[in-house]
């Protein structure tokens, strides 16, 4: 029996559904489009075998040995018809891999538009944005809103693997947290945290190091969210910085013993002007910020000193709020002043949680937590990869290794900045 091609036989499929039909269930016409489809995409690929082997299906060879037609090899494409299957011709006997050029385009193209669905997804656009976008010349849509969803199931993925990898490798100096609330169940009326760390590096590189859901920022949240990056290898930071939250201050002591805490400056200023009347914020908090302002400590606490006693009995409740953990707003000062800018506040964190705001407010709620945290891991990543280094110069690495040997942090050792000193 004469053997014949894949697309003689898909020809024969379509003759017998023109003339016999389907079943009332299924739509023949689409059908008939997937076939012809498949058709089409199976004649090329044929052609491209003979075009290489100099010959056609049926004809011998003629001496000129480019190799021998071995089969066919069952792929499916992703197209604007939906999955299509085609065997993909498969040639021996040749001196270099034979490929079809064909699906090798058909390949590109297909990872471009799982790549620029992704994007788009993460900049903010809906599932629905992106299929009614993403259409051709005839206003029929290269992917469909499901297909959006199944493709960015990828950023679940990445942000799996994100909470998994080993940070031992990271040399973490400074580390920084805050958590950002968003609407994460259908069923639930409010809103859940989603705690975040990050930290500046020995080397002066900004990283994002975790992300995790926190509901309402307990004690028990913070606690788990470190020792989970604890027990994944995050060296012992030199100093955490943090809101004022109880709950969050009370983890940070129990899980970093050996680190020095600040207060976010930007958060410490905000709760004191809330204490103060319109005429005591211009009189008072620029008093307060030249204490916490200061590159020296000791000139931070005289000036402390003395704006307590003018001010105690004119603003008690503000000069108790100032007060209230000074020395842990003063702690940045201990450390290279040319850090000191990017050390006292969480303003880098704060600046991305607005970009990510930006980008799930189209989103009045997500229907799990994996939608919701898939979208801000994958905008905050995103955004840390623009995140600048600071400086970090030989005198700031001998500063901060014996400010390391100091606070005794025998488990850690100084490796990594030794390392940096000697190179």
């Amino acid at each position: 029996m004469r053997k014949i091609q894949p697309s003689e036989r898909i020809s024969k499929e379509i003759s017998d559904l023109i003339n016999n039909g389907c079943s009332e269930s299924e739509d023949l016409l689409g059908i008939l489009m997937k076939k012809a489809v498949s058709k089409i995409i199976q004649e090329v690929l044929e052609q491209e075998v003979c075009d290489y082997l100099g010959r056609d299906y049926y004809q011998r060879n003629q001496g000129n040995h480019n190799g021998y037609r071995n089969g066919y090899e069952p792929k499916t494409l992703k197209t604007a018809e939906g999955k299509i299957r085609i065997d993909a011709p498969q040639i021996r006997d040749t001196d270099q891999p034979y490929r079809s050029q064909l699906l090798n385009h058909m390949g590109s193209r297909t990872s471009q538009l799982e790549r620029l669905a992704i994007e788009m997804y993460v900049r903010g656009l809906s599932t629905r944005d992106i299929e009614d976008t993403l259409i051709d010349e005839n206003g029929k849509s290269f992917i469909s809103k499901d297909g959006v969803s199944q493709i960015t199931q990828a950023l679940t993925d990445e942000y799996e693997r994100f909470c998994r990898r080993d940070l031992s490798s990271y040399d973490v100096v400074y580390l920084f947290v805050d958590g950002v609330y968003e609407s994460l169940r259908l069923s639930l009326g409010a809103k859940e945290a989603i705690l975040c760390a990050w930290g500046i590096l020995s080397n002066g590189r900004k990283v994002l190091l975790h992300i995790a859901l926190g509901n309402k920022e307990s004690y028990d949240c913070w606690k788990d969210f470190f020792r989970d990056m604890i027990s994944r290898g995050l060296r012992m930071p030199l100093l955490v910085n943090s809101d004022g939250a109880p709950s969050l201050i009370r983890a940070i002591d129990e899980c970093f013993p050996k680190s020095k805490r600040q207060r976010c400056l930007v958060h410490k200023l905000r709760n004191i002007a809330n204490k103060l009347p319109k005429d005591g914020i211009a009189e008072l908090m620029p008093k307060i910020k030249n204490v916490y302002y200061q590159t020296d400590r000791k000139i931070a606490e005289i000036a402390a000193a003395n704006l307590v006693g003018e001010y105690a009995d004119k603003y008690p409740t503000a000069i108790k709020c100032f007060l209230d953990d000074l020395n842990c707003c003063l702690n940045y000062m201990d450390f290279p002043t040319g850090h000191h800018r990017y050390i006292r506040t969480t303003n880098l964190i704060e600046r991305c949680f607005v970009e990510q705001k930006r980008r799930t407010k189209i989103i009045p709620r997500f229907l799990d937590e994996k939608s919701c945290l898939k979208l801000v891991y994958s905008t905050l990543i995103r955004v840390s990869e623009k995140w600048h280094r600071i400086s970090m110069s030989e005198l700031d690495l001998v500063l901060l290794k014996n400010i390391r040997k100091l606070y005794q942090f025998a488990e850690n050792g100084d490796g990594f900045i030794s390392e940096k000193l000697a190179a």
